[in-house]
Order: C-alpha cells, then structure tokens, then sequence
C-alpha cells in the first residue's frame, strides 16, 4: 500500500475542490455520524502494533505482544487524569511521518466495519509535535499536522466516501500561548477544521477559564463551531465552568447536568445545545459504577428536550464500534428504539459540516 505523504495539499488545488471531485464520484453510504472521537482512541490496538512492529519502536520492549496492549486500553481507570494518560501512549507515536498511516486505517475502517457517512475526529496538535523542538518550532510545526491529517483523510476518503472534518483541542495543561495559536490554527485550516474543543484534566478547567473564554468568544464571531469537554465528572462540574456554556454549539460529554444540574438543562434545550454522550467511556473512567446509570441522563435529557448524540470518544483503545453503542443502549433498555432514532437524528442535524437528509437506520 502506498503510504500518503504528509505534506499538504498543493496550494493550486483548493482542498474544498479535492473533497467536491470526490463526492461526486461517490457519497457516503454508511448510516451514522461521530461526533466525538478523539485521534489517539480511534486507534485500535492492533493498528498500533502493526505499526510498533513495522519501525521497531521502543515501545515494544514494553508492549512485546498485542494483547499486553490490548489489556493497557481496555482496563477500567480510576480517575479521568489516569484515563487520559493512555492517550501519552499512542501520542508519542503519532507524528508527521505516522499520521497519513493512522488516518488511512482509521477511515478505511469507519467505512467498511463502523458503517461511517460522517466524521468529525479531534486532537491536540500540541502533542503531536517534535518534543525535542524548541516552542517557537514547535507552535509553527503544529500546522504541519493539521496539513498532514487534511491530506490523509482526502487520499482515504477517495477510496472510502466518508465527509471527515477536524476539530482542533486546546487543553488544559497547556500554556495559553499555545491554546491561542490553536484557536488560531483552526481558523487557518478551515474549512477543514470546523470547531475548537477544550480537553485535558476538567479539575483544571477553572485556572484556565479566563484565558480560553475570549478565544471561543472569537472563534465564533469568525465562523468557527465550538465544543469543549464539559461536566464529564463531579470534579469538573463547578459553577465556573457554566460561563462556558453560552459559548458552545455543542457538549463534550455533559452528563453531570442531568445527573447534578439537571435545572440547566432548558436553556440547553433552548439555544439547541447537542450532548455529545459517550456511553462506554463513563464506566472505563470510573465516572459511573454502570452504564445502567445512564438511563436517568436520557430520560432528563429527553424530558426537557435537549438533543443527544451517540458518540464512542475513543472507539479504538474500548474496542467499541459506533453501531455497537447504539446497539447496547437499545438492548439494556436504556433507551427505547424511538429515542434511539431521535439521537441517530440528532448526530447528523448537529453535525458541523453535514448537508442533505439523514441517513435512514
């Protein structure tokens, strides 16, 4: 197989016009939508070994067989800090010679097993840079991958018809230097990024509130969506982190509001706010004891009449397909076929970058 380049697309040819000869050769057949699915967790840990294997990687020493990889992804954590940890891990390998391998695979397989018309896949660009590089280098590399994923996906979306859109994450951790030029960045890329997101440990999301508001507030006045990882759990569910809320097209996660703020719950409804709801990540992160638990954040949801979406945060590391989620909520009676239809619905009319009718389940 061919490995892309990751070099951008020539400047000649618009990449608006790349996607459009491509579409029109062939639409997306699949059925469903993802919303939430980060780039680090979209990889399966088969994908990540091939690769390990195929450059000798250091890794290997530590992960020698598959299925030790397998058994790192797949545990349950502790906490959201341990669970976002794992994402160091596939991280550190996903660079500017790797991702047209990565982003290849992970389309080629959201076509053909995840049944995907519509894709919208977030990272870090930070943390795909050269840490060996001094900032300056860094924050100019940054670019470079978001180049680099841009022309991936339209060599893979040739061959498998999928619309793909980024969006880029700012992150709690970071510098508000770097979130800057993220949000920055994602204007740059678009129409190829449609969105800025706000990740990282929710514990830290107070101390960074007062940088990051303005930079949403932009986004917006400038044509870009906005989401961001919001009252995924107790520790993230202040009363600060509600300024945000206005601000946002969509939610990351939001269960805490039905489970603990439900009263917030109208106004989403009211400015059409859609919860990006990951089910199977929830009990991976400790945050709830069961999926079962679940069942009150749809009935609250529905009851006030603000959309949800379906989504699998990081498909690959759970080893949980989109449909299967829909597939689990559906047959533990956490939610009815109806409400069932009316997520599936919901994920293409929040879509970011989606035109034309929604595929029938």
């Amino acid at each position: 197989m061919t490995r892309a380049s990751p070099e951008h697309a020539p400047r000649s040819t618009p990449r608006a016009t790349i996607r459009a000869a491509s579409s029109a050769s062939a639409r997306p057949a699949g059925r469903f939508a993802e919303l939430h699915l980060h780039l680090g967790g979209a990889v399966l840990p088969n994908i990540l070994h091939a690769y390990l294997r195929r450059v000798d990687h250091p890794l290997l020493r530590r992960y020698p067989h598959v299925e030790m990889l397998e058994r790192y992804f797949t545990r349950p954590r502790h906490s959201l800090d341990d669970y976002v940890n794992m994402h160091k891990v596939v991280e550190r390998v996903q660079r500017l010679d790797s991702i047209p391998y990565f982003v290849q695979r992970l389309i080629r397989g959201a076509v053909l097993f995840d049944n995907l018309a519509y894709m919208e896949l977030r990272h870090c660009p930070w943390f795909r840079t050269d840490a060996s590089l001094p900032e300056e280098a860094r924050l100019a590399q940054m670019d470079e991958v978001v180049g680099a994923i841009t022309h991936a996906s339209t060599n893979a979306t040739d061959h498998y018809p999928l619309v793909f859109r980024q969006i880029l994450c700012m992150h709690s951790t970071l510098s508000p230097t770097i979130n800057r030029r993220i949000a920055e960045l994602a204007k740059a890329h678009m129409p190829d990024v449609v969105a800025i997101d706000l990740a990282g440990p929710d514990r830290l999301y107070a101390g960074a509130l007062a940088d990051v508001l303005p930079l949403y507030k932009r986004a917006r006045s400038r044509g870009l969506h906005t989401t961001a990882h919001l009252f995924e759990t107790p520790q993230g569910s202040s009363r600060m982190v509600e300024k945000l809320l206005p601000h946002l097209d969509r939610i990351g996660h939001g269960i805490q509001i039905p489970l603990r703020r439900p009263t917030l719950l109208k106004a989403i409804a009211r400015r059409k706010q859609c919860l990006e709801i990951c089910p199977t990540s929830y009990v991976r992160t400790g945050t709830l004891t069961t999926g079962a638990a679940l069942r009150s954040v749809f009935r609250k949801c529905f009851d006030a009449g603000a959309p949800v979406a379906i989504c699998t945060d990081n498909s690959g590391m759970h080893s949980v397909r989109l449909p299967h989620e829909y597939e689990s909520l559906l047959v533990n009676d956490i939610i009815s076929f109806s409400e069932m239809a009316a997520c599936h619905d919901a994920s293409f009319r929040h879509a970011f970058a989606w035109s034309g009718p929604t595929p029938r389940l």
